[in-house]
């Protein structure tokens, strides 16, 4: 069985990777070859497919951040078009990725309608209803959306997709995290050194807009903590530079490591972090965290113009419960103090510490239960098979 996966940037790899596990698995139970090619990144490789294109560092947030992007993109998508005409699959499955997978599940509509495509984590329509033709699009070609959020199910039923909710894949990969002390003794901490996990950028975009700021308000915590050490896991190995040169500008205590993501969560007191899947991942670590965002001043303008603050939220663990569980700072409200004020909150008081943790517990229910990616699995197998 030939399945076309394409999806892209660093959490796209990531999702990519484990449904590919699961889809093996899946299928030597029910004695199946597969044979899988993919739009994606390293970890989809590893995990057993045979990438096209690499598409884990392209993408970005905003219209003039993408701007850089088209070009590459376009020719990612032109090599899976080239591909698919040469090498019709089985079944297609869409991971995120909005633009590109709108266009790639819109041309299989047109040339290749006998082949199922199936959606999961599909565009975040149910946030930011912007387009009711590019939700009607994607319901027109996806003939089986695999939802991850209830509000993404209810929203796409309504609008008359095909939709089983499954959960989120997070639950499968952190179901047996690494313990506290584990994780302390392997990075070389201390029990009562204090640890804050720095996540400024998954994205290059992050790099500029977000690491100053955030290196910024890290350096101002450690002038009131002297004992404090930052923990920066990588999510692409060509941010180092970038990232170990603003460590050294900012005379930050911290250490830059690639591949313990899982570790320093485990062992971090709390986190300042990007928006993003990252949120999720700390608050089923129960890491408490302030979570940052600054997009171009230009995109801003836009979105407000067009959205005209209709989005709630901006991180999807307040957005599963739709309250501000963690603290979010955006664009003009982005600034090293505030950032280092919400961060002294959560690291000095215990009571709001502690209401962070049950809130937890509350938006983990939204998650659904272990055997995620097994579910999408055999929901995807079963459509061919």
């Amino acid at each position: 069985m030939r399945i076309f996966i394409s999806t892209g940037e660093v959490s796209g790899d990531l999702q990519g990777a484990l449904l590919i596990k699961a889809l093996h698995h899946q299928a030597a139970i029910a004695n199946l070859k597969l044979e899988i090619v993919a739009l994606g990144g390293e970890k989809m490789a590893k995990a057993g497919a045979k990438i096209l294109a690499d598409t884990s560092a392209i993408g970005s947030m905003g219209v003039i951040e993408a701007l850089p992007y088209v070009i590459p993109t376009i020719r990612a998508q032109r090599q899976a078009i080239a591909y698919l005409r040469k090498h019709p699959p089985d079944i297609v499955v869409l991971i995120d990725y909005m633009t590109p997978n709108i266009g790639i599940g819109s041309y299989l509509h047109q040339h290749f309608n006998k082949v199922p495509v199936v959606y999961y984590i599909a565009p975040q329509e149910w946030v930011w209803t912007i387009s009711v033709e590019r939700t009607k699009r994607i319901v027109e070609f996806t003939d089986k959306l695999l939802a991850i959020f209830p509000q993404e199910a209810r929203y796409y039923q309504a609008k008359g997709g095909k939709v089983t909710w499954v959960g989120h894949p997070l639950i499968d990969r952190l179901q047996n995290p690494p313990k506290r002390h584990t994780a302390r003794e392997k990075l070389g901490m201390t029990e009562e050194q204090i640890a804050i996990a720095l996540l400024p950028a998954s994205r290059h975009q992050e790099l500029k807009y977000l690491l100053p700021v955030i290196f910024q308000a890290a350096k101002t915590i450690q002038t009131k903590l002297p004992t404090v050490h930052f923990w920066i896991p990588l999510s692409l190995e060509t941010y180092r530079r970038e990232i170990e040169a603003g460590i050294k500008r900012y005379g930050l205590q911290a250490t830059v490591v690639s591949g313990q993501q899982q570790e320093i969560f485990a062992a971090a007191d709390f986190a300042i972090t990007k928006s993003g899947t990252v949120n999720l991942e700390l608050a089923l670590l129960n890491v408490p965290q302030v979570v940052v965002y600054r997009l171009h001043p230009i995109t801003a303008w836009i979105a407000r113009h067009i959205l005209k603050g209709s989005i709630p939220f901006a991180s999807p663990v307040n957005l599963l419960v739709m309250r501000g569980i963690v603290p979010e700072l955006l664009q003009e409200d982005a600034t090293a103090d505030n950032i280092t004020e919400a961060a002294m909150e959560l690291l000095l008081n215990p009571e709001r510490r502690q209401q962070t943790l049950v809130d937890y517990q509350e938006m983990r229910q939204c998650l659904g239960e272990i055997g995620v990616c097994d579910r999408a699995a055999q929901e995807i197998l079963k459509m061919v098979y």
